[in-house]
């Protein structure tokens, strides 16, 4: 009977070691834990609530590969059970392993489809491996599930943004935002969505609710500057710059004052800008409107001429110099900028004018007539003034080519 008594000697050791292990886990030892299971299962290789509670303690030591690794000989000696399948596919998503954590947690929600985690997490899967119409309908069962919950309601208006539903989605993040005040900075977070979409009004109203965030205000001036309320902007670029007068505060408020044809007050801004940063692109443009604005035109044409230096890349310096050199009589200048403009695939109507003008002034009948076609072709009805007044310089044109 020597084999009967060993027997009964190595089950108590098993058992104590398993024993140990939940006394470890209860009493939140969890690397005790991870030595009494790790002993548990190498006694008992097929005891799955072994694998489970060593899989739990990795987990809680933060060692999610390990943990993962668990769950999966869990599941292979016991198929289908919910606990572990949900563990699993928590630990794949905090192993950023989205696609292969929605097979586990999909099983686990089907298993018990108005369970608040395994729909919650579900959801949270599916939207990180960019299933947003799946992750909606699984965030719409974890709110159904527990209808408190900030941060389900948070996953649901995500998962309508991503399906380009913003007006569904903002009372979900509001409703977010209600429910535990940890979450209000969501707010900010669609105001970026509003912001992307270019509903600019609706972001600026989004990021005042923010007074005390430099940045929210500072992008509050921005969304209404894209609106094209340049007056609130100055008041929003103002509080920012008199409580963090950065250069990049004080070139938006510059910014403003010029679209709001406050050049005086952008002028100095701009200047003392200037001496700083002198190649800067952004402060030269910015010199360079407030000059043409002045009608100081030569001043405006260098302004415009260092900074498509500076960026040769850029249409907007060069269509600026452009403008600037052909009221000076700079002919030569004045096609040399507008042909940068078509080497880099930016022409439109109004530089083919431009250029029509231009040829036309320099008395080079052919090409300048060539060019008022290619306006009219152009322009569409878009420039009515300016379509007039090609089509007179054509008819005229036309009858003096047609008298030599």
């Amino acid at each position: 009977m020597w084999w009967t008594a060993a027997l009964w000697a190595l089950l108590a050791w098993q058992s104590n070691f398993y024993t140990e292990g939940v006394k470890a886990l209860n009493e939140k030892r969890y690397p005790d834990a991870v030595k009494d299971f790790t002993n548990a299962v190498a006694a008992e290789p097929n005891d799955y609530t072994a694998h489970f509670n060593l899989a739990l303690a990795y987990g809680l030591t933060g060692q999610n590969a390990e943990a993962a690794a668990e769950y999966r000989k869990t599941l292979e000696l016991k198929p289908g059970l919910y606990q572990a399948e949900l563990n699993l596919g928590i630990v794949l998503l905090h192993l950023e392993q989205p696609a292969a954590a929605k097979d586990q947690l999909a099983a686990a929600a089907s298993a018990k489809p108005q369970d608040y985690r395994a729909n919650y997490f579900l959801g949270d899967a599916l939207l990180k491996s960019g299933d947003a119409a799946g992750a909606e309908r699984a965030f719409t069962a974890a709110v159904a599930a527990q209808p408190n919950s900030a941060a389900a309601e948070l996953g649901l208006g995500r998962a309508l943004a991503k399906e380009n539903k913003l007006d569904q989605a903002a009372p979900h993040f509001r409703k977010a935002a209600s429910l535990d005040p940890q979450y209000h900075d969501s707010l900010l977070e669609l105001a970026q969505l509003y912001e992307r979409a270019k509903r600019y009004t609706d972001a600026a109203a989004l990021y005042g609710e923010f007074p005390n965030d430099p940045a929210a205000v500072e992008h509050r001036g921005e969304m209404l500057m894209a609106g094209g309320n340049a007056a609130a902007a100055i008041e929003q670029f103002e509080q920012v710059v008199a409580k963090s007068p950065t250069d990049a505060n004080r070139a938006a408020l510059a910014d403003a004052y010029l679209a709001n044809k406050q050049s005086a007050k952008a002028l100095p801004l701009v200047q003392d800008l200037l001496q700083h940063d002198p190649n800067n692109y952004q402060l030269q443009m910015l010199s360079a409107g407030i000059l043409r604005d002045q009608r100081n035109f030569k001043a405006a044409a260098e302004a415009y001429g260092r900074a498509a230096q500076l960026q040769e890349n850029e249409p907007k310096a060069w269509t600026g110099l452009a403008e600037m050199l052909l009221l000076l009589d700079d002919y030569t200048g004045t096609l040399n900028a507008l042909d940068r403009v078509r080497a880099l695939k930016a022409e439109t109507p109004g530089h083919m004018f431009l250029r029509s003008i231009t040829l036309d002034k320099m008395h080079d009948l052919k090409p300048a007539l060539a060019s008022y076609k290619e306006f009219l072709a152009a322009s569409q009805g878009k420039y009515p003034e300016e379509e007039f007044k090609a089509r007179q310089r054509v008819r005229i044109i036309q009858d003096e080519l047609n008298h030599r």
